[in-house]
């Protein structure tokens, strides 16, 4: 059974390569920054209605639990969880904050006394539940709906009140209840995050498929692109993703998912090149800089595009201490040979600068450790892996250095106390990546085939 299951997914996995990789329309995402689209000055507004494909390419039919996701190293599979979930955070934006008085609320709480007045518990409801008070909110609005059962916006707001105050299955029961009678997208985007807090990944993907077929908002296709890239599913993803960027151009966070998506599919030039492309669109935004720092930060060789962009970075945020940290990367993994003294020099002033900004910024030291060591500097090394250790304990390959340093210093006992800690921390990581491997539940897919288009003669 368990051999044939491996068929099973070998067989999606290649129908899925074969047929995805012919789309046209996700080809054309994020090949030069050279040629850009005009942005819309609103980044929802779209030239063409929107609307999606006649059909997605893709089915998502199931969720498998794995501990061996293919294609990724430690390092490369930790680096794709997390930008997965810094995707998904970009859809999450605050609840605006609620400008009424305390006098109004006040007025509102005395009219809420009048048990049989509609008005007063739905307002103070809805007001409590802006002011992000979800269980004092919960009394006023089931009130409410007892005195109005078919009033749909204060009954779609008591299960929004549910599922904000963590009770997701009388949010979910109410969300369904609400649908048979009126199909909204709000309330399948509702429904969509209670079925993932109940942990029905495999309902939650659906319910924002079908909130976008609705209404392919920005918001409603970029969550849907986000539900199938925190589940491991890349290649849908870069599908919805590539047509968020086709309808909203101006979009920044469309093309910083695209190129998260690339990256876990391993294509990695093509994840900077969206990044990057991300950055020109509102150059003072950190974020797309923060994305492509961490995208360098797995070892990769960067390129001219990106180096220029996080160079931009430094430029525009003197102050900001991984601005300056980044661009220091860039320029130490971009060195055209290890006797580049001017490059050198340059990376250790900004290295200096992003600690002085932020004395916690472990990194920073540790990237200074590494530079005084391959400048036979062994003494400003060590300090420098010592800083390191000591803003973060947990940074084991700076333990790892550390402990090189002290025995090619003859301190023998100081290394083999720097390398026991290496290994009781990488063995505790490596733990903790197979516990999230085990626990981690795929979305298993196919994608359709399409038919190919004529050859020209």
């Amino acid at each position: 059974m368990q051999q044939l299951t491996h068929h099973f997914k070998c067989l999606l996995y290649i129908a899925a390569l074969n047929t995805f990789l012919s789309q046209p329309l996700l080809q054309a995402q994020c090949q030069s920054t050279t040629a850009k689209s005009p942005v819309p000055a609103n980044p929802n507004a779209s030239t063409a209605q929107p609307e999606f494909f006649d059909q997605p390419q893709f089915t998502v039919a199931g969720v498998t639990d794995t501990s061996n996701p293919a294609g990724h190293g430690s390092t490369t599979w930790r680096t794709s969880e997390s930008l997965a979930r810094e995707t998904v955070s970009l859809g999450k934006k605050p609840s605006p904050e609620n400008s009424s008085s305390s006098a109004t609320e006040k007025s509102l709480r005395e009219a809420g006394h009048q048990t049989e007045n509609f008005d007063a518990n739905h307002k103070l409801g809805k007001l409590l539940l802006d002011e992000r008070k979800p269980r004092e909110a919960v009394p006023y609005l089931e009130q409410a709906s007892r005195l109005r059962p078919d009033d749909y916006e204060n009954n779609y707001e008591l299960a929004l009140a549910y599922a904000r105050a963590g009770d997701y299955e009388r949010s979910r029961a109410d969300a369904r209840a609400l649908l048979d009678r009126k199909n909204t997208t709000e309330l399948h985007r509702l429904l969509a995050e209670d079925e993932e807090n109940l942990g029905n990944f495999l309902d939650a993907v659906h319910e924002y498929q079908r909130a976008a077929e609705l209404d392919s908002s920005e918001s409603n296709l970029f969550d849907w692109a986000s539900e199938l890239l925190l589940h491991h599913a890349p290649e849908p993803a870069s599908e919805v993703f590539a047509k968020g960027n086709h309808l909203f151009p101006g979009s920044s966070r469309m093309l910083i998912g695209l190129g998260v998506a690339w990256y876990s599919r391993g294509s990695y030039d093509r994840a900077a090149v969206c990044l990057c492309q991300a950055s020109d669109m509102n150059p003072n935004d950190p974020t797309p800089y923060l994305f492509l720092g961490k995208i360098l930060s797995s070892e990769l060789t960067p390129s001219d595009e990106t180096a220029n962009r996080l160079k931009r970075f430094a430029v525009l945020q003197p102050d900001n201490a991984l601005a300056n940290y980044y661009y220091a990367l860039s320029l130490w993994e971009g060195r055209k040979n290890a006797d580049d003294a001017a490059t050198a020099t340059k990376v250790e002033t900004l290295l200096q600068k992003a600690v002085q900004l932020d004395p916690k910024l472990a990194a920073a030291y540790l990237q200074l450790g590494i530079l005084y060591g391959e400048g036979n500097e062994m003494a400003r090394s060590i300090t420098a892996y010592e800083k390191a250790v000591s803003a973060d304990p947990t940074l084991e390959t700076a333990h790892y250095r550390l402990a090189q340093m002290y025995r090619q210093t003859g301190e023998k006992l100081k290394a083999e106390r720097e390398i026991e800690i290496y290994q009781r921390l990488s063995k505790q990581k490596t733990e903790q990546a197979e516990r999230q491997r085990r626990e981690l539940q795929e979305f298993v897919y196919t994608l359709r085939a399409q038919t190919p288009a004529p050859q020209a003669h």
